[in-house]
């Protein structure tokens, strides 16, 4: 079943490719970006992207690939930077990447209050949605993000809608399968019946994207971890430029130097028997095989003490895959698993194996820089050879599903040197083009202790679980009777608005008669 699933996708890509090729570029080649039209006949990603969106109706994807490869063109999409976009529009803060919802997607920030309808400024604000889509696409292809309106302190002054159905095109037609959900923040009802017409553009299937969401509501879709303090959140994070907003991945915690911290002693004992330790998958036969080091200069005496059967030795339920990138072999490719607190064993190791001719240098960056020890984060691997890379959570501090790790990676020359200044010195002047970057993933595994509870502990958590349900079902009351307060208060507004417009009216029927008759 799934092999025939794949032949048929195969057989759509390679139709799509043939046939935009023959009926678009031929007659069109000049309405393209060339870089996009090489892409599409080497990424199968891209292209399973736009055939997913039409529910791979051929026809309907060459019409979406055509449109969408015209405005790529018209926009320089493949030549936006920081220096397209005026330094005054990236200070302002009011549309940047930052954070992630509870199911880990990106969230792309719409500031709307900071957005003023102004025919002058509306392509530089277009090309700035379109740099930061551009830009997250490069680095995470395929992931879908979440979009976050923010219409908290928003006036009729910032309602354009030529703005948003721009938004809504670029997930609808230029940038298909990245959009996870909108979610609108304390929209004020004035805006109702504009956002019923981007209901209509959305069409019925998109339309249930659409999050509309009060202080109350919002925690469902995005953590407090993630959200500012005026959504109820704690997240300190305050927008500046520059630099570009790049909290993805930052310095972790421990890097090359000492560890100091109320916990030194049990994690200094932890990294140095870090060597010793591998993580067993499907047979310890092949878990020593991944892990241990193959730099050929070292005595294979020391490779065997790893293989006894005395050293430790971590089970994981899941078995250790290896991403093969072009400098680096890295294990595992997509998901860091840790032990939770009761299985006794928190830490992960990542390992990478040097599969050039030359040094690569390497640096691990973090999500949540706070949480996380590594070590080492920033070093080097010789050619032929392994580094194992040991991850650890700091302080007692809780691994989310939400935490990321990136690997970055780069060729040095042979006459480089590989001290730490060297490698500062590396880092700052290597161009962009020649890093390799891979991300992973955030996972813990469960303990399986057996549960040993009497009947009678049985009974107690019963009596627990009706009393947490009873006290959910209160809950609900509570939010449904304050959502009836709002729109109480709501109607009350209008009310308002109404005798105020009446009033009005009487105003000018009152002076409109007594200029006629006096």
């Amino acid at each position: 079943m799934a092999e025939n699933h794949a032949q048929n996708k195969a057989k759509l890509i390679s139709e799509t490719r043939r046939r935009f090729e023959a009926e678009y570029v031929t007659d069109k080649s000049e309405k393209y970006d060339p870089r996009d039209v090489e892409r599409l006949q080497q990424d199968d990603n891209w292209v399973e992207s736009y055939l997913c969106w039409r529910h791979n109706a051929v026809d309907e994807t060459l019409k979406m690939l055509d449109e969408s490869f015209q405005w790529r063109k018209e926009f320089s999409v493949n030549d936006l930077s920081e220096s397209s976009i005026p330094r005054w529009l990236l200070e302002i803060g009011g549309i940047y990447l930052h954070g992630y919802d509870k199911e880990a997607n990106k969230l792309f920030w719409i500031r709307v209050k900071y957005h003023i309808k102004d025919q002058k400024t509306i392509l530089d604000r277009k090309k700035l949605i379109a740099f930061w889509l551009e830009r997250y696409a490069k680095r995470e292809n395929g992931k879908p993000l979440t979009v976050m309106f923010d219409l908290s302190e928003t006036g009729l002054n910032s309602i354009d809608m030529d703005f948003v159905r721009f938004i809504i095109n670029c997930f609808k037609v230029y940038y298909p399968k990245y959009l996870s959900k909108i979610v609108i923040y304390d929209m004020p009802w004035i805006m109702n019946a504009a956002f019923k017409i981007v209901k209509s553009w959305l069409g019925p299937e998109a339309v249930s994207l659409l999050k509309f969401t009060t202080k109350n509501e919002v925690q469902e879709y995005v953590s407090v971890e993630y959200l500012p303090p005026h959504m109820g959140g704690t997240d300190p994070f305050k927008y500046s430029y520059p630099p570009l907003v790049d909290d993805d991945f930052q310095t972790p915690l421990c890097e090359n130097g000492p560890i100091t911290s109320e916990d030194e002693t049990s994690s200094k004992e932890d990294i140095e028997s870090d060597g010793k330790e591998t993580l067993e998958t499907i047979s310890n036969e092949e878990q020593t095989a991944l892990l241990k080091k193959t730099n050929p200069s070292e005595p294979t005496s020391k490779a065997d003490e790893n293989e006894k059967p005395d050293s430790k030795i971590k089970a994981f339920k899941k078995p250790l895959s290896v991403f093969k990138g072009p400098l680096l072999h890295i294990s595992p490719a997509e998901e860091l698993y840790f032990g939770s607190s009761e299985s006794g064993e928190k830490k992960t190791l990542i390992v990478l194996t040097n599969v050039t001719k030359n040094i690569v240098a390497f640096k691990v960056r973090t999500t949540a820089p706070e949480k996380y020890r590594v070590k080492p984060s920033n070093s080097n691997c010789d050619p032929g050879a392994s580094v194992d890379i040991v991850v650890s959570p700091h302080g007692g501090l809780t691994v989310s599903a939400q935490d990321r790790f990136l690997i970055m990676a780069a060729e040095m020359e042979q006459s480089s040197g590989t001290g730490p200044a060297e490698l500062t010195q590396f880092w700052k002047e290597v161009p962009r083009n020649k890093v390799v970057e891979h991300r992973l993933r955030c996972h813990t595994i469960e303990s399986n202790k057996p549960n040993t509870l009497t009947l009678k502990d049985n009974a107690f958590n019963m009596s627990d679980k009706t009393s947490e349900d009873l006290y959910l079902q209160l809950n609900r009351l509570l939010e449904s009777n304050r959502k009836l307060e709002d729109q109480v208060q709501r109607s009350i507004w209008f009310q308002q608005l109404l005798i105020a417009l009446t009033m009005l009216l009487l105003a000018f029927v009152v002076s409109l008669f007594y200029s006629l008759y006096s």
